[in-house]
């Protein structure tokens, strides 16, 4: 909470006034009691020095001078080492002035000692104190009356001065990301924050127009390439139901027919994403994934060529996702994909569980530090700087996977084997709950 207070632009400013406004109410206080006391000090020492020199004119002129007393100022004359009527405190001071306690009182003295005699003028200045320490208080409520000024000040101002930057803000987060932006330069003046809202809209509407563009075009291509899909399929179908086919041209038009399925279901998956953005997806069918598996798992086969490889589909648990099929085709399909691509002997295994699925290899898994960076674009390690590929498949299953809510993670086996272990959980809070449970 305190971190947050002070990331707040109208935290800061507060905070600004505050210390501004208590800084200079202590630095004007503190200038005031230095001046007043050396001021006090240097007058109350002239006015002694000049008493002193100006009784010691008199006293020359004229022996039988008295000495000053008052009720505040007290004077002592005497002889050279002969200085019994002087108090104890005042007697041994050398010539000058001085500060004395004496008695619980606090007196500013003035000496002068000549060859004939000494003189002594005393002054109590302990009202002088007394009245500097009421000071002391009276200037420390004045601190805090302008520090507490400040800090109203603060409050006030802040809310003046960021109130635009609020609006604009509230404005912001009140933006519908699915629907065309609506321009914020015309309801701020033309200011620093007017100026940053004209930003924006630029900003906006560049975004808008990329992210329309885009969608547009997976549409575009999803739905033109189902016509071209279906006639390849179809007629790779009508090809294989002939009688007369040799084995190696079955083999063919199986790849064909399987080549086929996956664009279609790579198609429709983006088709699904664009109507995700549009908020028209419907597709609201349970599949259950094991059937899936197996389907993904004999696309690839044929890809296994001379390598010492075991695909399999191991079901500890039925699981049944309500998602398109050519979704959890293709998220699966680029997982398993990757597993085949990167594992020259051993297994991929897909093992499924009640709401998730793990896709294990034995290849040689990825370095930790590259982990985080799996799902970038056009990101490829240092494992697959020999492969081919654009590095976009995982991107667009981690896009899928975010746009149903599943939660999908990487790491390296730990069973003393090397490998790596693909999960997606497609019930992650349960999952979660489950855990804690359990």
């Amino acid at each position: 909470m305190q971190m947050k207070f002070r990331r707040r632009l109208r935290s800061r400013l507060i905070l600004s006034f505050l210390v501004f406004g208590t800084l200079l109410s202590v630095l004007f206080a503190a200038s005031a009691l230095f001046l007043q006391s050396w001021l006090e000090d240097a007058l109350i020492s002239r006015t002694l020095v000049d008493e002193v020199d100006q009784y010691v004119v008199q006293l020359r002129e004229d022996p039988t001078v008295v000495e000053p007393f008052g009720s505040r100022v007290q004077g002592y004359v005497t002889r050279p080492n002969r200085a019994e009527i002087v108090p104890a405190d005042f007697r041994d001071l050398p010539a000058g002035v001085h500060s004395v306690h004496s008695d619980g009182a606090v007196f500013k003295a003035a000496v002068r000692k000549d060859d004939d005699f000494w003189v002594f003028l005393t002054y109590d200045v302990s009202e002088n104190r007394e009245l500097l320490r009421r000071l002391v208080i009276a200037l420390i409520a004045v601190v805090l009356f302008f520090s507490l000024l400040s800090l109203a000040l603060g409050i006030w101002s802040s809310g003046r001065v960021l109130a635009p930057v609020t609006t604009l803000a509230r404005r912001l987060e009140a933006l519908d990301e699915h629907a065309p932006p609506v321009p914020l330069q015309r309801d701020f003046p033309d200011d620093e924050v007017g100026q940053l809202a004209a930003a924006l809209d630029n900003y906006a509407a560049r975004l808008h127009e990329l992210v329309e563009r885009d969608q547009a075009f997976n549409a575009d291509v999803s739905h033109e390439l189902r016509t071209p899909l279906a006639v390849i399929a179809g007629a790779t179908e009508l090809m294989l139901a002939q009688d007369d086919l040799s084995e190696r041209n079955r083999e063919r038009l199986l790849r064909i027919a399987r080549a086929a399925r996956q664009s279609t279901d790579i198609t429709t998956a983006l088709l699904q994403l664009v109507r995700a953005a549009n908020r028209t997806a419907t597709d609201n069918r349970g599949h259950a994934v094991a059937g899936i598996a197996e389907q993904v798992l004999d696309n690839y086969r044929p890809l296994i060529g001379d390598r010492e490889l075991a695909l399999r589909v191991q079901a500890d648990e039925p699981a049944v996702v309500i998602a398109p099929e050519a979704v959890i085709a293709v998220v699966l399909g680029n997982l398993v994909g990757n597993a085949v691509r990167y594992t020259n002997q051993g297994e991929v295994v897909i093992q499924i569980r009640a709401g998730e699925v793990h896709i294990i290899d034995t290849g040689p898994g990825i370095p930790e530090s590259e982990l985080p960076k799996v799902f970038d674009r056009h990101f490829r390690g240092l494992q697959a700087s020999g492969t081919k590929g654009q590095g976009l498949g995982l991107s667009i299953v981690k896009r899928l996977c975010d746009l149903y809510g599943w939660r999908i993670q990487f790491s390296n086996r730990n069973d003393g084997v090397t490998g790596l272990v693909v999960s997606v959980a497609f019930f992650p809070d349960l999952a979660r709950d489950a855990d804690l449970l359990g």
